[in-house]
């Protein structure tokens, strides 16, 4: 049996350091993740047609608790499943689908981005646009080392020859202090443009929405983007002063990546299934957003 959980109630100041959450953050997703859990569970004995009296089987090792820590624990530090079943008493095999089951129903209960989040309400949505268009948004991308892919077509299309490696690129646009991820793409090819990734998403916000962005969205005029130096001259002392202050302000979404790549399975070469890329990022960054303090869970969003 591990002793992570015990340790956490022992040493709760600790909790950020060991799973990128406050203490009283993972009691709130423990005690919503629990209720969904149940949910599921009556749905699916609904549906069940039983030949043997309901109650019978071998009852799991571990505590919903702990298979929440066990799953928090791997997106986190990321250990071999290997290493955390040994932590948490239980094979690799049975680490590996508690990880997995549970990284699905934690997607479900965590809204990646605000526009995720209200998408369900045209009404709300409509709001939040108008509301947004208020701002001046930050925009930028982020790219993630992947395994080498066998074939050489696909070798090609994910090479990415900034990074000289493999890479899927996800993108981040956010408020303009940082402190709300108000839309996410996760899981383009690492060649890929940045501004063709943001053309793509344009859509979700409204069409007078203004942006802030990099050099590498340099050509929309949607986006407030630094002045590139031209060819056979410098750039003048005034205006890098005015690149470094565009700049000043484009850090928050600095600040946001880095909390992404906290979660060590959204920064290194990314060790699961290319299929499971899009749900376990955007499940980090659903945690970002609980732990940052702009996405609250209680048990009404289970209902």
């Amino acid at each position: 049996m591990s002793n992570i959980p015990e340790y956490l109630e022992k040493n709760q100041q600790e909790s950020k350091r060991l799973i990128g959450l406050e203490y009283e953050q993972l009691q709130q997703l423990i005690a919503a993740a629990e209720l969904l859990h149940q949910q599921k569970d009556i749905e699916i004995e609904q549906r069940k047609v039983r030949i043997n009296k309901a109650g019978g089987g071998r009852r799991p090792k571990l505590s919903v608790k702990d298979q929440i820590i066990l799953t928090l624990v791997y997106l986190h530090p990321e250990p071999t499943f290997q290493m955390l079943g040994v932590q948490f008493g239980v094979s690799e095999s049975t680490a590996n689908d508690i990880f997995h089951y549970w990284s699905e129903l934690l997607r479900e209960l965590l809204p990646a981005s605000l526009l995720e989040q209200v998408k369900k309400n045209p009404g709300e949505y409509k709001w939040v646009q108008e509301i947004l268009a208020e701002l001046e948004l930050i925009v930028d991308s982020c790219e993630q080392p992947i395994p080498r892919p066998k074939d050489y077509q696909e070798q090609k299309k994910f090479y990415s020859g900034k990074k000289k490696n493999h890479t899927l690129k996800n993108q981040l646009i956010v408020t303009p202090n940082g402190q709300e991820i108000v839309d996410v793409i996760v899981g383009k090819p690492g060649p890929t443009s940045d501004i063709n990734i943001w053309r793509e998403g344009q859509s979700k916000l409204a069409p007078t929405q203004k942006f802030k962005g990099d050099k590498g969205y340099i050509g929309e005029v949607q986006i407030e983007t630094p002045q590139k130096k031209p060819r056979a001259r410098e750039l003048s002392q005034e205006e890098k002063q005015k690149n470094r202050e565009k700049a000043s302000e484009r850090i928050f979404v600095e600040h946001v990546i880095r909390l992404l790549k906290i979660f060590r399975v959204a920064q290194e070469r990314f060790r699961l299934r290319a299929k499971s890329y899009q749900r376990i990022i955007l499940l980090v960054c659903g945690l970002v957003r609980l732990r940052i303090g702009t996405l609250f869970i209680n048990s009404s969003v289970c209902d």
